[in-house]
């Protein structure tokens, strides 16, 4: 399903595929390093393997986090390899934090299988993630400029899932109602934090550290596009394609992008649909007229233009800083219209 406008492009699938080839090996080593039974719980989490530790070829995710940490490296005239260690890095923290993401969300499958506390147990779902974390730590201990970015990077995501956390008790509507501006500064952190650490650590182990504060800050208005994009997908992406379920959000009554657009339009449909959320959504009939109802009252049309904003906000930095920099720009301009 095509979520934006058909002039944005595609995901560049080239790149990070041969950027992967530079990153698995690393991965595996250092995940290599772990207890035997951590190492399957990792590998499982990493999509190297199945539950019971055989190999598989199957959804690894993007790897876009090390992909914009090695193009970024690139485009200020360092090699590739000199930013594996924050690529590594920033992708094992973003496995820890699917893994503990998917506990408190109880999200029982991602990437086409089960998620890591299905398949294992919560306990060592907790342990694997928290390993993969000390490992992402130890890639960037002798690399102060980058592990500045990645200790950033951990706080923005623990206050920004924090929020995330915090917004499902609020009310659809009303003073305490959550704000796009709130809803803003969540993204940002949550998911734009990492993305900013891979910019900012790529440039500076590149051999430019003078351009990583705003290219940290690219990575943030990234972040807010890419998880506005994500919040349409929980909504009408195609879960044979994400490899998770579609309309959780809905059920769980979490505060994305699209909803919250839409419960902020005056027209009939936003106000049905802040009848429908309120009274719950726990059987399918209500999921779909809630979903039905937040493209019709403009949520949609409002998430696709506030993700290109916030692209096209990003890029501008990269326009200033990187301006030879066009696979990056390429695999910016592409989150706007990836289908998982």
């Amino acid at each position: 399903m095509i979520l934006s406008h058909p002039t944005a492009g595609p995901l560049n699938t080239d790149a990070i595929a041969r950027y992967r080839r530079l990153l698995e090996p690393a991965l595996r080593a250092a995940v290599s390093t772990l207890h035997p039974w951590g190492a399957r719980m990792a590998g499982f989490a990493l999509g190297w393997s199945d539950a019971d530790g055989r190999p598989r070829q199957g959804d690894g995710g993007k790897g876009l986090r090390p992909v914009i940490a090695m193009l970024s490296a690139e485009a200020v005239g360092g090699a590739a390899e000199a930013a594996l260690p924050a690529a590594v890095a920033v992708e094992l923290v973003h496995v820890f934090s699917l893994a503990h993401d998917d506990i408190i969300d109880n999200d029982e499958r991602r990437r086409h299988q089960e998620t890591l506390w299905k398949a294992y147990g919560v306990g060592p779902a907790l342990l694997t993630g928290d390993a993969l974390l000390a490992l992402a730590v130890g890639q960037l201990a002798g690399q102060p400029e980058a592990m500045r970015y990645l200790s950033a990077a951990l706080i923005e995501l623990v206050q920004g899932q924090s929020a995330d956390m915090a917004f499902e008790t609020r009310p659809w509507r009303g003073p305490e109602a959550v704000g796009v501006e709130e809803y803003t500064r969540m993204a940002a952190g949550k998911t734009g934090g990492l993305l900013g650490a891979a910019a900012a650590a790529g440039v500076a182990l590149g051999g430019a550290p003078e351009l990583a504060d705003r290219m940290w800050e690219a990575g943030r208005q990234l972040g807010v596009a890419f998880q506005v994009v994500d919040d349409m997908l929980g909504i009408w992406g195609d879960p044979n394609v994400t490899g998770k379920p579609v309309h959780n959000d809905l059920r769980r009554a979490k505060k994305t992008l699209p909803v919250l657009a839409a419960l902020a339009a005056e027209n009939p449909a936003a106000r049905e649909l802040s009848e429908v959320l309120s009274s719950g959504v726990a059987d399918e009939e209500s999921v779909r007229r809630a979903a039905r109802l937040v493209e019709e009252a403009g949520g949609r049309a409002a998430a696709l233009a506030m993700a290109d904003r916030y692209v096209a906000s990003a890029v501008d930095i990269l326009d200033e800083c990187l301006p030879d920099a066009t696979e990056l720009r390429t695999l910016c301009h592409g989150l706007v219209n990836r289908i998982h």
